[in-house]
């Protein structure tokens, strides 16, 4: 289905202004994960410090997105959370030009994460509202996050390369300007009620099911605590320019808004279960070539490629499970607790572990660690998960 017809068929769907937000939230990562683990560096703080730093991203997501969901929830004024989120998560940015010792970044790297993090949950919930029954179509929404995040590590990339690393908080503080410009473009979708409301949160939370399914997605986001945190700085030690980090970011983002648009086709061929075990595979392979092939850029650019089942295929799965399990006034509350507890404590504990594990051990056996942690995944998904998973499909 074109743009036209899906924008035909689903009239009342604010494309462009959903769009818009992700291009500019996903812009705004392009320019932060890659390279401001390299800001940090350039103020002299060693591995560990980098590593807990670049964890508070994470550890809010544990907390952060619980409370501003009850608040939407209770509130039933999503797209205003995300509006007061915006604006706070722009002012707390602030306190970055006005200090540089670990605890100034602690402090200021907390209050912004805790504003930042709250966003995304809701946003998905929101346009998972305006979808309803059509939720396949949501890859090609989600797909112009990934055009900003491609846009973006790409030309700043090139332009750290020619200026100085301090010009990256100027970059970021225009695009976090952008978010809460689009965010004054969302427009809320009431919730439809549905059979799960009869359901609580609790009842919901502790189906086996949805225990398990949460279990893996933790040990997935855990394993990629080192390739968000120390992929750049690795690059950059053994010898590639900032603009080859650039580059190599955007090759797998590029490749994730391939596997954005052929979802709806590979869904109708392929159950849930089989495109999560592929995903598994896929982040296995890629964790061990970036460890132990890190000097062959070929190898690299092959293993940039397979994010488009590590994190796309994975993204979209995740995002359907959760839509499926958790409804109606549920819906902001499920995205929640799916990024509280897989973002939050797996990418946290990731992002906070790699970095003794780096100092301890050396890059090689940070990423088989991480390799090892999505194996566990992969077989708790090919032995335990249950029939639902390969019966779970959205409408076409």
């Amino acid at each position: 289905m074109s743009l036209l017809q899906l924008t035909h068929h689903m009239p009342l769907l604010p494309y462009w202004r959903l769009s818009g937000f992700y291009f500019f939230y996903f812009a705004l990562i392009g320019a932060f994960s890659p390279y401001w683990t390299l800001y940090l560096q350039s103020l002299n703080f060693d591995s560990l410090q980098i590593g807990i730093l670049m964890s508070l991203l994470l550890v809010t997501r544990i907390f952060s997105p619980a409370f501003w969901g009850w608040v939407a929830d209770h509130t039933g004024k999503r797209a205003e959370v995300v509006q007061f989120a915006a604006v706070l998560g722009l002012i707390t940015f602030c306190g970055f030009f006005a200090g540089e010792s670990f605890g100034w970044m602690f402090l200021f790297m907390l209050l912004m994460s805790f504003f930042w993090s709250a966003s995304l949950p809701l946003m998905e919930a929101i346009t998972l509202s305006h979808l309803g029954e059509h939720t396949t179509h949501y890859g090609r929404i989600r797909s112009w996050g990934s055009v900003g995040f491609v846009v973006t590590v790409i030309a700043v990339g090139m332009a750290l390369d020619k200026v100085e690393i301090i010009w990256l908080l100027w970059i970021v503080l225009s695009l976090k300007l952008f978010i809460v410009i689009f965010s004054y473009q969302i427009r809320e979708k009431a919730v439809i009620g549905e059979v799960a409301e009869f359901q609580s949160i609790r009842q919901i939370f502790f189906r086996s099911e949805v225990l398990l399914f949460l279990c893996t997605s933790m040990l997935m986001l855990f394993a990629h605590g080192v390739y968000y945190t120390f992929f750049s700085i690795y690059l950059v030690e053994s010898g590639y320019t900032k603009g080859f980090v650039g580059w190599s970011w955007s090759i797998g983002v590029i490749c994730e808004i391939g596997i954005f648009f052929l979802m709806p086709w590979l869904l109708q061929r392929f159950s849930l279960k089989h495109i999560l075990l592929f995903s598994f595979m896929c982040a296995i392979v890629r964790f061990l070539l970036i460890g132990w092939a890190i000097e062959w850029p070929i190898v690299i650019i092959f293993a940039q490629i397979l994010h488009a089942a590590t994190y796309g295929a994975h993204h979209i799965t995740a995002m359907m499970i959760i839509h499926h399990f958790f409804r109606g006034r549920h819906q902001a509350k499920g995205q929640a607790i799916y990024s509280s507890i897989v973002y939050g404590l797996g990418g946290s504990l990731g992002a906070i572990l790699s970095g003794y594990a780096w100092e301890e051990f050396g890059p090689e056996i940070t990423f088989s660690i991480s390799a090892a942690a999505v194996a566990i995944s992969l077989v708790l998904t090919a032995w335990k998960m249950k029939s639902i998973y390969s019966t779970i499909k959205s409408p076409v």
